[in-house]
């Protein structure tokens, strides 16, 4: 990427050239695609964050939000259940007592917004499967992507757990047995690979990652003033 205007960069062409997306016909000509995990506190601040941006953005109609894939732990194995705090020591090296101040911080800006993380309880889980579901959730993307913070942050959920994962999406107004037939299956499994092939090129080392129309970026959790800014560049005429 380059062009940095402030936190908001533009995209290389040879990234967009490399890529295509088809906008909207109904007129949401501005195309947001968000690269998340569902295990990262960060992409629930963002996400919480660019809607109150959103709310505040007089072409509101006009933006189609797309939820990418990112896995942050792809080695953990389905259903270990081990606490996260320990999972997340091991693989920067340090103690889960070290890791109490970045914590902390992290846990004080959710609970800003409303938002609640318990690290006492949150359990380490691989989100393959629950990307999968991200991406056969239609209209209920957005819903379903609340209510997968909410279980693994707030209620302490298993969400490689695909009956767990079940429960949440009926809570979103998914049909149970479809879901449950999906996740045997490896429907959209290859989407979510697709996301992950795409982050690589956009060079995404960290999410969340915001991209516009392709044409300019913002990385990490930002204020809603940030996104605002990104919303009406991408409202400029190419």
């Amino acid at each position: 990427m380059s062009g940095l205007i402030g936190p908001v960069c533009v995209v290389a062409p040879s990234v967009t050239d490399q890529i295509v997306i088809d906008q909207d016909a109904t007129g949401q000509d501005i195309v947001v695609e968000v690269w998340s995990d569902v295990l990262c506190p960060w992409c629930y601040i963002g996400k919480t964050r660019f809607h109150a941006a959103l709310d505040r953005f007089e072409n509101k109609d006009r933006v189609k939000v797309i939820w990418r894939s990112y896995q942050l732990a792809p080695e953990t194995p389905v259903g270990e259940g081990r606490a996260v705090v320990d999972a997340m020591a091991a693989r920067r090296g340090t103690t889960p007592d070290q890791l109490g101040e970045v914590l902390d911080h992290v846990t004080a800006t959710a609970a800003e917004l409303g938002l609640e993380l318990n690290y006492d309880t949150a359990l380490a889980s691989n989100t393959f499967d629950a990307h999968r579901l991200l991406h056969l959730a239609g209209d209920k993307q957005s819903d379903l992507l609340d209510a997968l913070f909410k279980a693994y942050f707030r209620d302490g959920k298993m969400i490689d757990d695909r009956e767990e994962l079940v429960r949440i999406a009926v809570s979103v107004g998914l049909d149970a047995d479809t879901v449950r037939d999906q996740l045997a299956s490896d429907a959209a499994a290859d989407a979510v690979r697709e996301d992950l092939s795409m982050a690589r090129q956009f060079q995404v080392s960290g999410v969340p990652f915001f991209v516009a129309n392709r044409a300019i970026a913002v990385s990490g959790a930002q204020t809603e003033d940030v996104f605002l800014q990104l919303l009406a560049a991408a409202s400029q005429p190419a």
